[in-house]
């Protein structure tokens, strides 16, 4: 590594201040490398002075090539626990993955651990009885296999951590080079402790967009079938398959691929269509339907519709136009003009379940509403006004969801000046304010939630029904909007300051996760995210 970014990162770790630990009256820093294919090397090193400290460290980073993703973290907080009380701590943790500090098994920090270690590995486990969601995560921390990781790391240790009375807790302030750049990183927040500080937003958010691109692209096969997914802490890779999610995530790659203007990605994108539309569809009279496991849903239908609408919009490539007229004969059998919605049919086309999921209504009207636009008909804004006014009867905003604020923002391109619709539309975002501004999971459906309702509060004011909007906080819409959008990278994208305690970093960096799921990267999480940053950045700095 060169001498002039040694310097830097040195006086980077400066600038942070608080550098000695006041109670211990010692230094103690941790150096992680990594080669962006290997998982990185930690090592901490501990010392009365800082100077003592970096002289070390300095040795370590002349050696290192400059390409190398480096991180730098200071402990600057600890605090010593009994052993029973820190698993305690650990056991009372409401969601898997969401311990926050780094912890060592003797007061020299020999046996200390990152909290980004602890993470990459999967360390610290839940229950067998533990299920996400369920806001009891019960962990355990696994000794073994943390002795057995830090035998490889200090071969020569020789402390049994099993017999360890105490362990130290901490927290820690530091820095990331990239190969390119020092970035300071965040102290702040709960998921955003450790997370680069984001100083150039329009810069950033559209690097995470090409990157999150990218990492789809990565995920399709030759014959169009995504790698549907990882437990990267596990070394996992998820073997199942949703349909569903197939046309949902090509729907938001060519969101990306719009944004970003990398048209050069058609042609795979293409591909992946085909390989879901010959794996996947079940022809009947002139009606096709998306079948996975033997059921027609509507969810899947919806999204079968807004992914081949999507491709012709931006293509302009009518080869799927027979396919779509098809997959528009097989939605109208989810739908009964006297009982509204049905969720589930069997392939033989007989009922199975009147409802399954609330997404699904959402994702119908929208994926229609989508369809009319791309060529009006007087049948399609039928259907689409029925579906609407069933929605209003039953009060759908009450359920602020991201695929009904889609759904009515699109619609008010058909239906401009309905108010009912308008109605629902603002319920559905503004009455859920509250729990927006106190989530602490990354949430990216909140995002698009926020997305999709701002362009309707647009469309609303621009139609002159302000005094709909007049019992609301129609600026604090924006806030949320743009707090979401910073929030979800920094608690949700695999960023390489995060990635690179991973097996292998670069592999997975532009996927995104769900922190309370081992980690889970799934190209629906991919999907979600996406959509949500694209629409927020082309809203954001649509006039640039």
């Amino acid at each position: 590594m060169q001498k002039s970014v040694v310097k830097k990162l040195k006086q980077a770790l400066i600038d942070i201040g608080n550098l000695q630990n006041d109670a211990s009256q010692k230094v103690t820093l941790a150096l992680s490398v990594s080669d962006k294919q290997h998982r990185a090397s930690v090592k901490f090193y501990r010392c009365d002075t800082f100077n003592d400290v970096w002289q070390s460290i300095a040795t370590v980073l002349g050696a290192t090539s400059n390409n190398s993703w480096v991180r730098l973290d200071i402990v600057q907080g600890a605090q010593v626990l009994a052993r029973k009380l820190f698993e305690e701590k650990l056991f009372k943790i409401t969601k898997m993955n969401f311990w926050r500090y780094g912890v060592s098994f003797d007061a020299d920090f020999r046996t200390a651990l990152l909290e980004t270690e602890i993470n990459g590995q999967a360390f610290f486990k839940p229950s067998k009885e533990s299920r996400v969601g369920d806001g009891h995560a019960n962990s355990w921390a696994d000794y073994d296999r943390i002795a057995d990781y830090l035998k490889t790391r200090e071969p020569d240790l020789d402390v049994d951590i099993a017999q360890a009375s105490h362990v130290w807790i901490f927290t820690t302030s530091g820095v990331f080079f990239d190969g390119q750049q020092i970035h300071n990183l965040e102290t702040d927040g709960y998921l955003e402790k450790g997370i680069r500080k984001i100083t150039n937003e329009r810069e950033t958010i559209n690097r995470v967009i090409a990157e999150g691109e990218s990492y789809l692209m990565r995920q399709l096969d030759d014959a169009g079938k995504f790698v549907y997914g990882y437990f990267p802490a596990l070394q996992r890779v998820l073997t199942s398959y949703n349909y569903l999610r197939h046309f949902s995530t090509v729907y938001a790659l060519l969101e990306a691929a719009e944004q970003t203007k990398r048209s050069a990605d058609f042609p795979r994108i293409k591909r992946a269509l085909q390989w879901g539309i010959d794996h996947s569809l079940l022809k009947v009279d002139d009606a096709v339907y998306l079948s996975d496991k033997d059921e027609l849903k509507l969810g899947s239908q919806a999204m079968l519709i807004l992914a081949l609408c999507k491709y012709q919009e931006l293509s302009l490539d009518r080869t799927f136009a027979p396919v779509l007229q098809q997959a528009f004969n097989g939605i109208k059998k989810f739908w009964n003009s006297e009982t509204g919605f049905i969720h589930v049919i069997n392939e033989d086309l007989t009922l199975k379940s009147g409802f399954r999921i609330i997404y699904y209504d959402g994702e119908a009207v929208f994926a229609l509403c989508r369809l009319y636009e791309l060529q009006p008909n007087d049948e399609t804004k039928q259907l689409v006004r029925e579906m609407l006014d069933r929605m209003v009867a039953n009060d759908y905003g009450q359920f602020h969801d991201h695929w009904i604020a889609y759904a009515i923002n699109e619609a008010l391109s058909v239906f401009p000046d309905n108010q009912d619709y308008m109605k629902l539309g603002i319920k559905n975002v503004f009455e859920h304010f509250n729990y927006i501004k106190n989530r602490v999971h990354a949430s990216p459906t909140l995002l698009e939630l926020l997305d999709a309702s701002q362009k309707m509060v647009d469309r609303i004011q621009r139609s002159e029904n302000d005094e709909l909007l007049a019992d609301y906080e129609v600026p604090v819409l924006h806030q949320l909007m743009h707090r979401r959008a910073l929030y979800e990278i920094q608690a949700g994208a695999w960023l390489p300051e995060i990635a690179m305690y991973l097996y292998r970093p670069e592999k997975f960096v532009g996927g995104f996760y769900a922190r309370d799921d081992n980690f889970r990267t799934r190209i629906d999480d991919s999907e979600h995210f996406l959509s949500g940053l694209v629409n927020y950045y082309n809203y954001t700095y649509r006039q640039a």
